[in-house]
C-alpha cells in the first residue's frame, strides 16, 4: 500500500506563515496545525478570541474544488455568487485554483475565505488551513454523497477488479478521496492488490482527466467520483457507453463548504445565510448540479460526516502534516 504524507514545502510555509502572521498558541488543538486551536473538541479550528485575529475583507473569493474546468465553474456559480454579495455586502471574486494543493495553500495564508473542498482535502484544510466547513450539497429529498467507481472502456480486456492486475490504473491526485484515498484502500482491503506491487500507478489530475483518458483509451482503467461522471455524461462531453463500470463503492460525503475560521462571527453568519436561503430555482448553479441530483445546501459537521474519510485515511498512513 501507498503511504502518502501531505506536507506543505518548507519555503512555502514560511511563505505563508509570514503572509497571514500566524503564530502557535498554548491550548487544545488535537490534530490541527499549531498556528489553531479546538477548546471545544469539534476537530476544527476555533474562531479566534482576540479581536486583532479576526478579518473582515471588502473583498471575498471564493473557490470550488478543481475536480474540472475551473472555466465552466465561473459560469457554474456566477449566480449563486451574486446572491452572496447581496446578502453580505460584499463584493465577491471565483477564484479559479488548478490543484487541491494550491486551493489549501491559498486558504492557509489567508488568500481565500470561502470555499468548497472536495472530500479527501477536507481533512488536510481542516489541519493544515483552518478551513471551517459547515454545508454540503443535497437533494431535495436530503439524500447526499457519491460513490467511487472503478472505470474501464469495452473491448479494454478488463472485466473484474482483479483483471487490472499487470496493468495501469489512473488516480487523480493523492489528497482525492475517490480519486486515490478510497481505491487504495478498497483493492488492499477486499483485493490484496497494491499499487507497484500489482499495478502501475498514473495520476491525471483531475476526475474529467481520468474519465476522459479512459473513454479515449489513454488509461486501461480509472478510480473516479461518479457524480463528476454523471455531469459529464449530461453536458454531452461523454457517451454513457464511452466506459464501463467495474466496481462501486459505499457512498461518502460530498464536497464540503465552508469559511476560513478567522473571519468574523458577523461575516461568518452573512455568509452561511447565503448558502442556506439561495433560491436554486432557475440558476446557474441549478443547471449544474441537477445533473447530479443536487438542489440545496444541507448542513452538516465535519466531526460526524468525515468520519468515514478520516478512518480511509488512517487505513492508508495518511498523515496531515504541515510543516
Amino acid at each position: 500500500m501507498i503511504k502518502t504524507k501531505y506536507i506543505l514545502g518548507a519555503f512555502a510555509t514560511a511563505l505563508l506563515m509570514s503572509a497571514s502572521g500566524a503564530v502557535a498558541q498554548e491550548c487544545d488543538r488535537g490534530t490541527l496545525d499549531d498556528r489553531y486551536c479546538d477548546v471545544d473538541g469539534d476537530l476544527i479550528a476555533d474562531t479566534p478570541t482576540d479581536p486583532s485575529q479576526l478579518v473582515d475583507p471588502d473583498t471575498l473569493i471564493f473557490a470550488y474544488t478543481p475536480v474540472e474546468d475551473p472555466a465552466v465553474y465561473k459560469e457554474v456559480w456566477s449566480d449563486f455568487l451574486d446572491y452572496m454579495e447581496e446578502v453580505t455586502g460584499k463584493d465577491v471574486i471565483f477564484f479559479p485554483v488548478q490543484s487541491n494543493a494550491a486551493q489549501i495553500e491559498a486558504m492557509r495564508s489567508g488568500r481565500l475565505h470561502i470555499a468548497g473542498f472536495n472530500t479527501g482535502s477536507n481533512p488536510l484544510a481542516v489541519n493544515c488551513a483552518g478551513f471551517s466547513p459547515f454545508t454540503i450539497m443535497a437533494s431535495l429529498d436530503g439524500a447526499f454523497g457519491y460513490e467511487m467507481e472503478i472505470l474501464t472502456y469495452p473491448g479494454s480486456g478488463i472485466e473484474k477488479v482483479e483483471d487490472i492486475k499487470g496493468g495501469v490504473l489512473a488516480f487523480t491526485s493523492p489528497t482525492s478521496n475517490s480519486g486515490f484515498k478510497a481505491p487504495s484502500a478498497i483493492l488492499m482491503d477486499e483485493f490484496d492488490m497494491q499499487a507497484e506491487r500489482d499495478f502501475e500507478p498514473a495520476f491525471s489530475g483531475k476526475h474529467d482527466n481520468s474519465i476522459l483518458g479512459v473513454a479515449n483509451h489513454d488509461y486501461p482503467a480509472a478510480s473516479i467520483a461518479n457524480s463528476v461522471l454523471s455531469r459529464m455524461i449530461s453536458r454531452g462531453v461523454i457517451d454513457e457507453g464511452d466506459v464501463i463500470s467495474i466496481y462501486k463503492s459505499q457512498t461518502f460525503p460530498t464536497t464540503g463548504f465552508g469559511t476560513a475560521h478567522n473571519l468574523t462571527p458577523e461575516l461568518r453568519a452573512n455568509i452561511e445565510k447565503s448558502f442556506f436561503t439561495f433560491d436554486w430555482e432557475g440558476t446557474s448553479l441549478q443547471a449544474e448540479f441537477e445533473k447530479s441530483n443536487e438542489g440545496q445546501f444541507l448542513p452538516m459537521n465535519y466531526k460526524d460526516f468525515w468520519a468515514v474519510i478520516r478512518t480511509i485515511d488512517t487505513a492508508n498512513g495518511v498523515s496531515y502534516a504541515c510543516q
